[in-house]
């Protein structure tokens, strides 16, 4: 009986590290796509690589809602509910910054496609990879909090390079760039990759909330 009563209410923790592990793992798929779609002018293939990107996005959503069942439905939970939701959200949310930087490309169709695109969707890229990197360590927390933090440094790093390289940008733009129309629709573009970066660093911000509770 009291074996019984243990194992009812025994730790459910390892389905959490799969399901948040899965995130990144769309988010690294998701970063690959948009260097493709940075790179091309072809609109064609913008709008094609849109619609992949559509499909990492919509399998980020329902690994979030995944997480969120098991959070309403699992007694005891590796870190505190609000933090592994936090995390899932804040996943998500770089995932979306990707999909939303590929549909406006889609929808405006640039003449050309800034050469800073190509930059900051390679810096969303190395932050997938540092983010997939510091998740695989959750599992053991207190033994990695070290390597982890490394990671989320990392991640502000990769935010600040994109800022500067946005910020050059915008100084180019102004400059060189006469026709109105063509400056919204770059600009725009640029924002939103850019904004996308700091969407990482954020998930790089919970994880260390994360490591000062538990390591």
């Amino acid at each position: 009986m009291n074996n019984s009563l243990l194992s009812r209410f025994s730790p459910k923790e390892p389905k959490f590290f799969p399901l948040l592990k899965n995130m990144s793992n769309v988010l690294l798929e998701a970063s690959d796509l948009m260097i493709d779609c940075a790179q091309t002018d072809d609109h064609a293939s913008q709008v094609e690589l849109y619609k992949m990107i559509k499909e990492k996005e919509r399998a980020g959503d329902a690994l979030s809602n995944k997480i969120f069942d098991e959070l309403n439905t699992t007694f005891i939970t590796p870190f505190d509910r609000e933090d592994i939701h936090q995390l899932a959200n804040l996943l998500d949310d770089v995932t979306d910054g990707i999909n939303s930087s590929a549909k406006r490309i889609a929808l405006y169709n640039p003449k050309r496609m800034p050469e800073g695109a190509l930059t900051l969707a390679q810096l969303i890229k190395e932050g997938a990879i540092c983010i997939g990197k510091a998740v695989d360590e959750l599992h053991v927390l207190k033994q990695s909090a070290t390597k982890i933090r490394e990671f989320c440094s990392e991640l502000h790093d990769i935010e600040n390079k994109a800022d500067d390289v946005y910020e050059h940008f915008i100084i180019t733009l102004f400059k060189d760039e006469t026709d109105a129309i063509e400056v919204l629709k770059v600009k725009e573009i640029m924002f939103e990759l850019e904004k996308t970066t700091d969407a990482a660093e954020y998930v790089g911000k919970i994880i260390k909330t994360i490591i000062v509770k538990y390591a």
